[in-house]
């Protein structure tokens, strides 16, 4: 089987590949971004000496005719799509998250419409399309996306729905929460305050920490993307996230004690984020009914495998830049 990585560089793309490679029936992993490889600090080796795996540089958006010819030349069977504009300043710049979420998106399924050797397209989708709720909420539930962000990603979302419900495309949608591991960059949570904690560094705490999420290892989204695309089903949305969220403040203590450094001395209240939902939570019930996925990494067994991988690469992650900086 031939899978083609769309967003290959991230970091959840690449515990995905790593995933798929191990997996005996795997022929062949094409992974596109739209940078260059990185240090093995932040591919993990993915694909190392493994003559199935393959990374190009090409751009979703502003290269689609040479991503057209690539596909048509490598003819795969599973489609994952991660490529996304994702971070929390899309009302800046926000036509850049349509062209890149939702524009990019239907302009490539246009091109798969009759590609028989197509088995599945699986879109990453995201749990903030649904809001702040203060319960689980299933797939069905009514969304209530705050952000331009969260609008694009639903609008893809239903862009792959009608397709398969109007053409037969072989669609299916994944809406993970949170996720977190080794190799991701340094602007976010987990790897950002371990970094802190390991160079003696005061952690900015947004807001007091009092927003609640839902974070999950980047091995269990993998677990997740894998069994969707062996599974027989099509047309269907899927949540994927651990059971009950946790305030950022909470997520920060486990840092803490994961460091065996004391909470009170690590952080400093820092201004709240701008326009944050309060709360995600996902019920993620369906995906574990119909293909028998659930999460096993626990949070504190999670923060354990990304803090070696940062204690590993100290002195490298110091020169990486600790902001989000917008690229097209």
């Amino acid at each position: 089987m031939r899978y083609l990585i769309i967003g290959g560089a991230g970091i959840f793309a690449i515990h995905t590949i790593k995933e798929i490679l191990s997996h005996k029936d795997t022929t062949g992993v094409l992974s596109i971004g739209r940078n260059p490889q990185r240090s093995n600090t932040f591919t993990l080796g993915v694909g190392e000496g493994d003559d199935r795996y393959t990374y190009r540089q090409m751009h979703l958006k502003f290269e689609i005719d040479f991503l057209t010819d690539l596909i048509e030349e490598y003819k795969p069977n599973f489609i994952v799509n991660f490529a996304a504009l994702a971070y929390a300043t899309s009302w800046y710049k926000s036509s850049r998250y349509y062209d890149t979420n939702v524009s990019a998106v239907s302009q490539l399924c246009e091109f798969l419409y009759d590609k028989k050797y197509l088995k599945q397209f699986l879109q990453i989708g995201s749990s903030e399309i649904y809001g702040p709720y203060d319960f689980p909420v299933k797939e069905d539930e009514k969304p209530n996306p705050t952000s331009p962000y969260a609008i694009s990603k639903l609008a893809a979302d239903y862009h792959m729905m009608s397709l398969y419900n109007r053409l037969g495309f072989p669609a299916n949608v994944i809406r993970p929460c949170n996720c977190y591991g080794s190799g991701q960059l340094l602007y976010r949570l987990v790897p950002k305050a371990l970094l802190f904690g390991m160079t003696n560094q005061k952690f900015p705490l947004e807001g007091g920490g009092k927003a609640k999420k839902s974070y999950m290892h980047a091995k269990d989204l993998a677990k997740a993307i894998y069994m969707i695309l062996q599974s027989d089903k099509l047309g269907k949305v899927y949540n994927a996230g651990v059971e009950k969220p946790n305030t950022i403040r909470e997520i920060t203590e486990t840092i803490a004690d994961n460091l065996n450094i004391k909470f009170s001395d690590f952080y400093v209240d820092a201004k709240a984020r701008e326009a944050e939902d309060s709360q995600y939570w996902i019920d993620s019930s369906l995906i574990k009914k119909d293909i028998g996925w659930e999460p096993k990494i626990s949070l504190e067994e999670g923060i354990d495998e990304t803090a070696e991988w940062v204690k590993k690469n100290k002195e490298e992650l110091l020169r990486e830049p600790f902001t989000f900086t917008l690229r097209a």
